[in-house]
């Protein structure tokens, strides 16, 4: 069976604990991790940028700046086209913002 969407199911999953009403960060950051297990099981690149976005926002807003920074910069420093689609634009931002927050 294909399930090349579930790395997204659980990072989508994982925004969700956070926008909840009752906004839950360790059960976010467990489906953000899952999403990163499940994308680099399937070699999935874009599905990892994504996942790996989600969690540095995370460490980010909790102060884990450097572990944020660490986690996202090697799935970003992959990628050698597509840099004009929005999730590279998203992630090349996000490293940008953490490089300043050190």
């Amino acid at each position: 069976m294909e399930r090349w969407w579930e790395a997204e199911a659980h990072r989508v999953a994982g925004e969700i604990a956070l926008r909840s009403a009752e906004p839950d960060a360790a059960r976010a950051q467990t489906y953000f991790e899952s999403a990163l297990e499940t994308a680099r099981t399937q070699q999935a690149k874009s599905w990892e940028l994504r996942a790996a976005m989600s969690l540095a926002r995370l460490w980010r807003d909790q102060g884990k700046v450097s572990e944020a920074r660490e986690l996202l910069a090697p799935v970003y420093g992959w990628f050698t086209e597509g840099f004009d689609t929005r999730d590279l634009k998203d992630g090349k931002a996000l490293l940008e913002e953490l490089g300043r927050d050190e």
